[in-house]
């Protein structure tokens, strides 16, 4: 049972973000043949099949920094908050772009969301930093898709302001 505990935080820890990914996807999977294909995005987006494998990476590799950083502070406590407390807030609101975006079909909340969700996926970032140097160099890999992610919802908001 000992063997059990040990790893279970771990699979816990990385698994969570992935798991809220998808069942963002299962909303976005019903918009995407309809509103979000009529909208005019530019030249550098990426393919819709490309979204699913990278979040995927990116949803797992944030989480076993999550982890790394539970772990190396001795689970939650005080110590705890401010590192955990500011990936939980960027994740809770990684999380709320989706139906903001396609279900409201809100692009410029949704943009807003995604500039506060990359100040508080930094602020994890540097707060990790000074607890775990691994977790915080698995979470640039996010910071540089949040990056694009905030670049293509400005140019598809700007250019399909008059959509509904």
């Amino acid at each position: 049972m000992e063997v059990v505990s040990a790893w279970a935080p771990a699979v816990g820890f990385t698994l969570l973000p992935p798991a809220g990914g998808f069942l963002g996807s299962t909303l976005t999977k019903q918009k995407l043949p309809v509103w979000y294909e009529s909208l005019q995005k530019p030249s550098w987006c990426p393919p819709n099949w490309v979204f699913a494998p990278v979040w995927g990476a990116i949803y797992t590799s944030m989480g076993y920094g999550s982890y790394l950083v539970w772990k190396e502070v001795g689970g939650f406590n005080k110590k705890s908050v401010i590192p955990l407390g500011l990936y939980a807030g960027q994740l809770a609101l990684n999380w709320s772009w989706t139906p903001i975006f396609f279900r409201a079909h809100k692009m410029g909340w949704g943009l807003v969301t995604l500039l506060l969700t990359t100040g508080t996926a930094t602020a994890a970032t540097v707060s990790w930093y000074k607890v775990n140097k691994t977790a915080a160099y698995l979470m640039i890999p996010y910071l540089a898709w949040l990056t694009l992610a905030s670049a293509l919802n400005y140019r598809v908001w700007k250019d399909n302001r008059d959509k509904k």
